[in-house]
């Protein structure tokens, strides 16, 4: 059994994750073996060694043509729309769709679960929030697959790993407003805080960040994913430290660490 303690001094997302678990050792070639049974195209990974405030550690981006977004439209109710409708569906895809990819692949049966868990937790917020059936809920073509790649990609990266135990610091959030393509969102950003509901997952704002640290992928990878909150037990020994960096400027060391721990004999 391997137990990761994630400290989220600077929030999380999918790349930061994924970052982290490549600079503590995930195979970058076995990684990207897995994720081709998607059988999806139109993405490129990539991976740098880097140094911020000379600390080394790893950045993780997944590469789409037309850049990214925060990956989700809701689906107007007027009748007039139907044009547009068959439009948006014809490059996004719906919760239903990106289901039936992960279940038709070849990956295994832990990752498909996680995966489609993660997926479920954000789409769920997401129709909350946006006030619509879970049905309707309706992934942008490039958000949909910069978030399967991360999705999936995170779960491959824990088996790989054997990684089967995660816990988690207190999770550190910015504050402000973002701009994304409908327009202005507050900090946390509403999947977000929507995802919180119900939970007692320990969250700091820093007011010193004006900018989103918590994105909905990394909200739902911790929501589904992590079993425990709080300091580093003391029972356990840290064996190796990696970081994942993140691609916000947010005025200081903005980065994902991770630590493999073991227990004490």
């Amino acid at each position: 059994m391997t137990t990761l303690y994630l400290d989220a001094f600077s929030g999380i997302s999918g790349d930061m994750f994924l970052g982290m678990l490549l600079d503590l050792g995930l195979d970058f070639d076995q990684l990207k073996t897995e994720l081709a049974k998607l059988q999806v195209t139109g993405y490129e990974l990539t991976q740098a060694r880097k140094a911020e405030s000379s600390i080394y550690g790893t950045s993780f981006d997944v590469i789409v043509p037309t850049g990214k977004d925060h990956g989700f439209v809701e689906h107007h109710h007027d009748h007039d729309h139907e044009h547009a409708h068959e439009h948006h569906h014809q490059h996004g895809r719906h919760l239903h769709e990106i289901v039936a990819l992960i279940q038709g692949s070849t990956l295994s049966e832990q990752v498909k679960n996680r995966a489609i868990a993660i997926f479920t937790e954000i789409a769920k917020a997401e129709a909350t929030v946006h006030q619509m059936p879970l049905s309707d809920v309706h992934f942008h073509e490039v958000g949909a697959l910069d978030s399967i790649v991360d999705i999936v990609g995170c779960c491959v990266g824990l088996e790989l790993m054997g990684i089967d135990t995660l816990l988690a610091s207190p999770l550190a959030e910015g504050s402000g407003f973002i701009n994304v393509a409908h327009g202005q969102m507050p900090v946390p950003v509403p999947a977000v805080m929507q995802m919180r509901v119900g939970t007692q997952i320990p969250i700091k704002q820093r007011l010193d960040v004006e900018t989103e640290l918590i994105t909905p992928t990394g909200m739902g990878i911790v929501k589904t994913l992590v079993s425990d909150f709080g300091p580093m037990p003391e029972n356990m020994v840290p064996v190796k430290v990696g970081y994942g960096f993140g691609s916000r400027d947010t005025g200081g060391f903005n980065a994902l660490r991770g630590i493999l721990v073991e227990k004490k004999n």
